[in-house]
């Protein structure tokens, strides 16, 4: 498996943060990374430094979507963290951007509850570094899609990230 280093940035292009995976395929929901415990994730704000991820995770990230999606291993209390981008660049086969626009949207295991966050620092930082209308309609309209997605536990929340966990811990 290819090593594949994931740099998320802010909109004005500032690192927010990084972390390097493992290129596991691709499907038509998009291109499977994954990160095995203990991977290093490095942060590029405030006084946080780097830490060894404490669980297994996935993540798909979709061509052209403005969004992609962490799956986490058990026994973390979250099962899947979408983070709200801009459509992914990549750079090279080995380096991907993601450009987060602050929205999140969380589905925890228990009960499954979905939930939505930081709506009020993407509203600020869309007046900060000013968004463009048609930014601040697709990550909107991302963020909606996904909550009616993971509320309905569809593909690819549903069962099929299970296969490319497998395929990590096998590797």
């Amino acid at each position: 498996m290819d090593a594949v280093e994931v740099v998320l940035r802010k909109y004005d292009e500032r690192p927010h943060r990084r972390t390097t995976t493992r290129r596991l395929g691709e499907d038509e929901f998009g291109t499977w990374l994954g990160t095995p415990r203990g991977s290093i994730v490095t942060y590029s704000y405030g006084n946080k430094r780097p830490e060894a991820t404490r669980h297994a995770a996935v993540r798909v990230i979709p061509p052209g979507r403005w969004w992609c999606a962490i799956f986490f291993a058990e026994p973390s209390t979250r099962d899947v963290y979408c983070d709200i981008i801009a459509p992914a660049r990549w750079e090279s086969p080995a380096e991907v951007t993601l450009i987060d626009l602050d929205l999140d949207v969380i589905r925890y295991r228990s009960r499954g509850r979905v939930e939505l966050e930081d709506e009020a620092e993407f509203r600020q930082n869309a007046g900060l570094f000013g968004y463009p209308p048609e930014v601040v309609a697709q990550a909107t309209a991302a963020a909606q899609e996904l909550r009616a997605a993971l509320t309905a536990n569809a593909e690819p929340f549903a069962t099929r990230w299970r296969r490319w966990m497998q395929l990590l811990s096998q590797a």
